[in-house]
């Protein structure tokens, strides 16, 4: 008597993914549109602003370096820069270390 009990309890679940659990289905396509429009999309936007700084990268242009090191461009190459952070003292680093423009750093401190 009691394993019949048991076989005829209900299971708790409301449906299985495959057997009819619309719920489910829905509940995963909006978590994954939560996802894309909160983390996926402004990170792509913000590599492609960050694109288009690099590239418009022109000498005598005032930068600060990933690595916190203030310069002024002196030579843009393909895939490097001559950056003189003092006078007459010369790096060369890579493009995708050039984090953003001087001006707008200061811009960003003083709000």
């Amino acid at each position: 008597m009691n394993l019949f009990v048991l076989l005829q309890a209900p299971t708790g679940v409301g449906g299985s993914f495959l057997s009819g659990g619309g719920g489910t289905i829905l509940m995963m396509v909006a978590m994954f549109a939560i996802i894309y429009f909160f983390m996926i999309r402004p990170q792509n936007k913000k590599q492609k602003e960050i694109q288009n700084f690099r590239k418009s990268l022109e000498a005598g242009q005032k930068v600060i370096t990933a690595g916190g090191v203030h310069g002024k461009i002196k030579e843009v190459k393909e895939d490097s820069v001559i950056l003189e952070i003092a006078e007459n003292v010369r790096i060369k680093i890579d493009k995708s270390s050039i984090f953003a423009a001087a001006s707008d750093a200061n811009q960003a401190n003083a709000k």
